[in-house]
């Protein structure tokens, strides 16, 4: 029976996310402080006692669900989980991907943090607002979507991730995207949403933004995971430093196949899949891709009692 842990992305987020974690936990706070000082400023308190638009701005929300996620694994590790012995497989839904990385060792988290900052701000920066745009299509596959967008004209439009149980987000140009969505909704698609996001990520607009992560990530120390990572943008489980450092660049402009991950993990003999942090985003998407998955969520302390038992 293999084990894999999954981090949330973009859109988890929640003013109050990790404030239980934080008291009931000295480790859980721990993390909180060290994010805090990796930015020079107090994130925690924007994420507990904040606005809720301060909070979903991108600069913010990436950094600040990453610390929720490796909070409530700190504290899952100090009361006893020996992640390498318990844990096969790790990944992370976009952003999410950093907060694998950390939890396997790759960078320290006061550099995930700085990373996630420069990430997020590159990411906003990249496109000037109205430019981009991002939908959901709903019920249509990936081949179907994908003619949808290469048939809509006006500028790039690109599947940005496939979410599986029937879900992809599609995004480039504005009016590209407004005409992919429309059709695909003449395609037979059950809805097509345009999304409240504030840059089209993950498609080839962001590459200003690819090149400020190629930047960052030469900066930064990174060493061998100690666990496989499996990437967004490969399917494949990483290990080897370089490349994992050249994946998160083709990241930042390519797709997150959430769908094929999971269905990796089920193929290599996942059977408990558990999404540590905020939200249950990654666990629904799971149960809709292969139902043969046990999922959890693990967020809170009650939820962080019962995965321990479990695991």
């Amino acid at each position: 029976m293999a084990i894999a842990f999954t981090f949330p992305g973009q859109g988890s987020q929640a003013v109050g996310m990790g404030r239980e974690l934080a008291e009931a936990f000295p480790e859980a706070r721990a993390v909180f402080d060290e994010v805090d000082e990796a930015l020079g400023e107090k994130l925690s308190t924007l994420m507990w006692e904040g606005l809720e638009d301060r909070l979903t701005l991108t600069a913010n929300a990436q950094p600040a669900l990453m610390a929720v996620s490796i909070a409530a694994l700190r504290a899952m590790q100090a009361r006893g989980l020996v992640l390498e012995d318990k844990v096969d497989y790790l990944a992370g839904h976009s952003l999410g991907e950093y907060s694998a990385l950390c939890a396997a060792g790759v960078f320290s988290l006061a550099d995930t943090a700085r990373l996630l900052r420069i990430r997020g701000n590159a990411m906003q920066a990249a496109v000037p607002p109205g430019e981009g745009a991002m939908a959901a299509i709903l019920g249509l596959d990936d081949a179907e979507v994908e003619a949808a967008c290469q048939a809509a004209g006006n500028g790039v439009c690109q599947i940005a991730n496939d979410n599986g149980g029937g879900q992809i987000v599609i995004s480039g140009a504005k009016a590209a995207v407004e005409a992919a969505a429309a059709l695909c909704t003449e395609k037979g698609a059950k809805r097509a949403i345009m999304l409240p996001v504030s840059a089209p990520f993950h498609s080839a607009l962001m590459a200003p933004a690819a090149e400020a992560m190629r930047a960052a990530l030469a900066e930064v120390a990174m060493q061998a995971p100690a666990i496989a990572v499996v990437a967004n943008v490969t399917v494949t489980p990483l290990t080897d430093p370089d490349e994992i450092a050249r994946r998160l660049v083709e990241q930042v402009t390519g797709r997150v196949r959430w769908r094929e991950t999971v269905e990796f993990f089920a193929g290599n003999g996942v059977t408990g899949l558990y999404e540590i942090g905020a939200g249950k985003v990654l666990s629904g998407l799971a149960r809709r891709i292969d139902r043969t998955l046990a999922t959890a969520s693990v967020g809170t302390p009650a939820d962080i009692d019962a995965a321990l038992a479990a695991l």
